[in-house]
């Protein structure tokens, strides 16, 4: 393909910035995608569950993440990049269905759909930029997840203790390469020139991923509540799980959720802000993963004795959540709101006292502080100017 001819498939600097159909398809996926993760925690509610949970999340974001930027740069309308995000959003799907086993026997699957997306996806951009300069950047991307490939391989084929070290060392390749800009022998690192910075459709695409994982934790609560009738308890379950949904959305989107996109143009840096908020809504998502584990349980066993792990997920999920925001309120405000971190505060000491009451209680006190912050939010907004975005220099 010539210079001219790859060309076409780039943006251009009058073309729309915000999200497309494509995209919002393709995010249709996810949501699946994180009920299985969900699935992997509530099966395992140990620390080694928890560390492969955390692993299969960072694999699948890290394959979000780098399709999201694909129509930052590329031009959503045309079919080449039309069918290599249909093709990503169909392995997200294989990998997806090996989630619950992928430390198991679905090992090999798993690995082998995350690096046909990863390195398909490079593959196709190097060729398909054939003469442009960015081709450069695909072929840097291509070397760096042929390097994290000999761990993702060689961790599927074997099993334990040797695939989570395997597995984590691939992680932390891709995701080190990524941070500092796939510096590659020969080619040098990647300009910052070539990092996603559209602020409207970074914005947007933060948002829509944030949706889909709320729509998770709706997903697995209806689902649970639906499977054993209404009884009072089990119903008042669903209420505070459905109660601490609307929450974790009210205190995503006050300010900070709305006005990312201008901080991300106000920016000296916008690329910088962008994966700043890329990973702060990492933590998050994660936040809602745990939650979700924590809100099946709840509407489950609504009654009776809390196990600590219990606690862990109940308490957990917000305080993770609580986390990412504030990460999140400094990339684009430069300060934290001092709710966050007394919400986070109130959260540890109301963990020794939940393991006393029945778990519908542990998830009733967890709302409660999420609803204090959300309270605190519309208080200190009344009757004062918006505040404008001051994102970090």
């Amino acid at each position: 393909m010539t210079t001219s001819r790859a060309g076409e498939l780039l943006r251009k600097p009058g073309d729309p910035q915000r999200a497309t159909f494509l995209e919002l398809f393709f995010d249709l996926a996810f949501v699946y995608v994180l009920t299985q993760l969900s699935r992997v925690l509530s099966q395992d509610l140990t620390w080694r569950g928890a560390f492969h949970t955390l692993v299969l999340l960072l694999a699948v974001w890290w394959v979000w993440c780098l399709t999201a930027t694909v129509p930052d740069r590329f031009n959503p309308q045309r079919p080449p990049i039309q069918l290599l995000v249909i093709a990503t959003l169909v392995g997200s799907l294989v990998m997806a269905v090996a989630l619950p086993a992928a430390f198991g026997a679905q090992g090999l699957v798993f690995a082998g759909a995350y690096l046909a997306i990863q390195i398909g996806r490079s593959l196709v951009l190097l060729i398909a930029l054939r003469g442009h300069e960015l081709q450069r950047g695909a072929g840097r991307v291509l070397i760096w997840f042929c390097v994290s490939a000999v761990p993702w391989i060689a961790g599927a084929l074997v099993h334990g203790a040797a695939r989570e070290a395997l597995w984590a060392l691939a992680v932390a390749v891709d995701y080190s390469a990524g941070k500092l800009r796939y510096p590659t022998p020969g080619l040098g690192r990647s300009p910052a020139s070539e990092l996603p910075s559209v602020a409207e459709h970074l914005a947007e695409r933060h948002r829509q991923f944030f949706i889909i994982a709320l729509g998770e934790l709706i997903l697995v609560s209806a689902s649970t509540f639906g499977g054993d009738g209404f009884a009072p308890d089990r119903t008042a379950a669903f209420v505070v799980s459905i109660a601490t949904t609307v929450l974790l959305w009210r205190i995503y989107i006050y300010r900070a959720g709305e006005l990312s996109a201008a901080a991300i143009s106000a920016s000296h840096d916008p690329a910088r802000l962008g994966l700043s908020a890329f990973y702060a809504h990492l933590v998050m998502v994660a936040g809602i993963v745990v939650t979700a584990v924590g809100a099946e349980l709840v509407i489950a066993h609504p009654t009776g004795h809390t196990q600590p792990a219990w606690i862990a997920v109940i308490l957990g999920g917000p305080a993770l959540f609580l986390a990412g925001r504030a990460r999140f309120e400094y990339a684009i405000f430069a300060r934290v709101s001092r709710d966050r971190p007394i919400g986070l505060l109130a959260l540890a000491a109301l963990t020794p006292i939940m393991l006393l009451v029945p778990p519908l209680m542990a998830a009733l006190a967890a709302t409660a502080v999420l609803a204090g912050i959300a309270i605190s939010d519309a208080a200190r907004a009344r009757g004062r100017p918006p505040e404008p975005p001051s994102p970090p220099g």
